[in-house]
C-alpha cells in the first residue's frame, strides 16, 4: 500500500535516472559510431565495434540495476539448454512492452553475443535510441499497410530485402539476431482485431524468420525461444516499473535446435512455405502453452 502512495514520487525520480542512463550510454555509442563512420578503416572498425557493443550492454545492466533499486522485483530467469558467447543465435520472442528490449539486452550481457534488433523505422527518430541503433548497424524495418502495397506493389518485400542486406553483415562475428515475431506489441485490442488463435500471443509473421534463416541458417547454432512475462503487472509494465510497482519478471529461455527443413526458399517454393508456416505455428502454440503454465506459477 505504501508503494502505491509513493508511486508518483518514485516515478518522478526514477524516470529521469533511466533517461540519463540512456543518454549516457546511447551518447557514447553515437560518438564512437560517428567516429567509425568517418574512419572507414578495417582496423578502426574492428576495434570500435566491440566497444560500442559493450556500451549497449552497460546500458542494459545499469537500467536493470535502477529497476531493482526502485522496485521490489523478483527476476525469474529460466534457461533450458547451454549458452555460449561463441555461437550465433536467432531469438524469437513475444513482445509486451518497450521494457522487453532492456531485458533482452541485459540478458545477453556476458551470456551470448551482443544482440541486433530488427526495429520499426519510426524508432529511428527516438532520441538517442534511433542514432545509437543506427551506429550499431541494427536494421530498421518499414511496415506497409495492405492498402499501400496495393497502390505501390513494388514496395512489397522491401523489408525482406532489408533483412537480407543486414544479415550479410552479421556473418563475420558471433551475433544474436532478435526478432519480435508478432511484429508489434501485444495488447488485448490487437489480439481481438487479429482474431488470434493464441491465448497470450498475436499471430506470428513467418517471413522475416524464414529469410533470416535462409541467409544465415548455416551459422545459427540454435534458436532461443524466449517468453517474456510480467505476471503481476500485465497491463502497463513500463508504467509499473517506473512507479516502483513491478513485482516479478519472468525471462524463460528454451534453446531450440534448428531443423534442416526450416531452411529454404520461402518466396518461390510454395511447399516449403506451407511447411515453414506450420513449423512456426507449432513453435507459437508451444510458446502459448508455456506462457499459460508460467502464469499459473509452473
Amino acid at each position: 500500500m505504501l508503494i502505491v502512495v509513493l508511486a508518483p514520487l518514485i516515478f518522478v525520480i526514477h524516470l529521469p535516472l533511466q533517461l540519463a542512463n540512456l543518454a549516457l550510454w546511447g551518447g557514447l555509442v553515437i560518438v564512437f559510431g560517428l567516429l567509425r563512420f568517418l574512419l572507414p578503416i578495417g582496423a578502426v572498425q574492428r576495434a570500435l565495434a566491440p566497444l560500442m557493443n559493450f556500451f549497449m550492454l552497460c546500458f542494459g545492466k545499469c537500467s536493470l540495476a535502477l529497476i531493482r533499486l526502485f522496485n521490489p522485483v523478483i527476476l525469474d530467469y529460466r534457461v533450458r539448454g547451454e549458452l555460449s558467447k561463441e555461437n550465433w543465435y536467432l531469438i524469437v520472442a513475444n513482445h509486451l512492452s518497450y521494457l522487453d528490449i532492456v531485458l533482452l539486452i541485459e540478458f545477453s550481457a556476458f551470456r551470448i553475443p551482443a544482440p541486433k534488433f530488427f526495429l520499426k523505422q519510426e524508432l529511428i527518430w527516438l532520441p538517442f535510441v534511433g542514432l545509437a541503433a543506427w551506429a550499431l548497424e541494427m536494421p530498421f524495418m518499414k511496415r506497409y499497410s495492405a492498402a499501400y502495397l496495393k497502390k505501390y506493389p513494388h514496395k512489397r518485400g522491401a523489408d525482406i530485402e532489408t533483412t537480407k542486406r543486414y544479415c550479410q553483415k552479421f556473418r563475420h562475428k558471433p551475433t544474436t539476431v532478435i526478432n519480435f515475431v508478432e511484429g508489434t506489441r501485444f495488447t488485448p485490442a490487437k489480439h481481438a482485431s487479429k482474431q488470434s488463435p493464441y491465448q497470450h500471443l498475436l499471430p506470428p509473421k513467418a517471413g522475416g524468420i524464414a529469410f533470416t534463416l535462409a541467409t544465415m541458417g548455416e551459422l545459427f547454432t540454435n534458436i532461443l525461444d524466449i517468453s517474456l512475462l510480467y505476471p503481476d503487472n500485465p497491463k502497463h509494465p513500463m508504467l509499473a516499473m517506473l512507479s516502483g510497482q513491478m513485482r516479478r519478471i519472468v525471462v524463460d529461455v528454451n534453446v531450440v535446435d534448428i531443423p534442416a527443413e526450416a531452411i529454404g526458399d520461402y518466396y518461390t517454393d510454395e511447399q516449403f512455405k506451407a511447411g515453414f508456416q506450420q513449423w512456426v505455428n507449432t513453435l507459437w502454440q508451444n510458446k502459448d502453452r508455456n506462457i499459460i503454465g508460467l502464469k499459473k506459477g509452473n
